[in-house]
């Protein structure tokens, strides 16, 4: 910097750069916010626009504080993390080499449970959830080396529970053992409950879409859906984050004017896979989940793109944000200007 403070040349250097990186943020946060954060592209969020897929892992066969056993992988899916109400969870099991070739497994024993927390014991007694590979009880093939389970928590000891439920697995491939667990989030009484069916309307340049809900417990609500286009392709991820008050409440899923205008979906849109919890401030857990609203629920008129509003998102956050931005970008740009004037001869 001493450098700096006394050869011209480098002060303008110096200054140049401020100003690029200056003008570089100003242009990225105006970019990124030009959409509101409630209707954003799907390509920004590819992991959330199918929530309803099963969560697939493959590992080593371990036992905990023991070497993993060599040349077997265990395969696991779990058809979802989070259940509400009468929902259940589908968890299968198989093992196989370092090739990908099946190995024969056998699921010695799987029970349910509530796991211990904060070093306190389990509230409930461990429940049995036997696995078969008998082609039964939600397995997809008998004798096909992938052993399942459905768990029905509202069923099967888990009515009045809210939280984690682990499914702990012992497993054997050969003379080798080894465990396996899952976790799934429960949460047994909705706090809101969907009524009716789906509303649609043009308004402010933008397409909304209207939800109904029973709010039994009020406070703050985060509910999402996804947008596909007309071809089936996931176009937009929209949300809610707002607070209800008890009772019959709309719940506006804004799909924002800019945001079709710019990327020109072809209609008509589908809306689907909906869900939402409320959510549990400063509490473990921190939300009470609604059930699920699985599948498309909403198929949209088709619109021009002239019947939306080409004008970029606006708020007071964020034009006090482009308004700082471009203060240092017309600082950075003086100082520049200064350097350069004082270098004239």
């Amino acid at each position: 910097m001493a450098a700096a403070n006394g050869d011209p040349k480098a002060q303008e250097a110096l200054w140049a750069q401020r100003l690029a990186r200056a003008t570089e943020v100003l242009d990225h946060y105006r970019e990124h916010t030009k959409y509101p954060f409630d209707s954003r592209p799907a390509r920004e969020h590819a992991d959330q626009m199918y929530p309803n897929q099963p969560v697939r892992e493959e590992g080593r066969l371990v036992n905990p504080g023991q070497k993993p056993a060599p040349n077997v992988r265990i395969v696991s899916s779990q058809e979802r993390i989070y259940v509400a109400g009468n929902e259940t969870v589908l968890f299968t099991v198989s093992a196989v080499d370092d090739t990908g070739s099946a190995l024969p497994l056998q699921v010695t024993r799987a029970v349910a449970l509530d796991p211990p927390k904060d070093g306190k014991p389990s509230q409930r007694n461990s429940v049995n959830l036997p696995f078969n590979d008998e082609g039964n009880a939600g397995d997809a093939a008998a004798a096909d080396g992938a052993w399942s389970a459905r768990l029905s928590p509202a069923t099967q000891g888990f009515a009045g529970h809210f939280g984690v439920i682990r499914v702990e697995l012992t497993l054997q491939v050969g003379n080798q053992t080894g465990f396996k667990f899952f976790d799934v989030f429960y949460t047994p009484d909705s706090p809101a409950t969907w009524v009716g069916g789906v509303r649609e309307a043009v308004e402010a340049g933008s397409l909304n879409f209207y939800l109904k809900a029973d709010v039994l417990r009020p406070g703050r609500y985060v509910i999402t859906g996804r947008i596909d286009d007309a071809k089936g392709q996931p176009f937009a991820l929209i949300s809610f984050n707002h607070e209800l008050a008890k009772g019959t409440q709309d719940i506006k899923l804004n799909l924002f004017g800019k945001l079709l205008v710019d990327e020109k979906p072809t209609f008509p849109l589908t809306l689907r896979d909906v869900d939402g919890f409320l959510l549990i401030p400063d509490a473990d857990p921190d939300r009470a989940l609604m059930a699920r609203r699985e599948g498309k629920l909403h198929t949209s008129r088709s619109y021009p793109l002239t019947a939306f509003s080409e004008a970029e998102w606006d708020s007071e956050e964020r034009r006090r944000y482009l308004e700082e931005y471009g203060r240092d970008v017309e600082s950075a740009r003086a100082h520049l200007e200064h350097v350069r004037r004082s270098m004239k001869p």
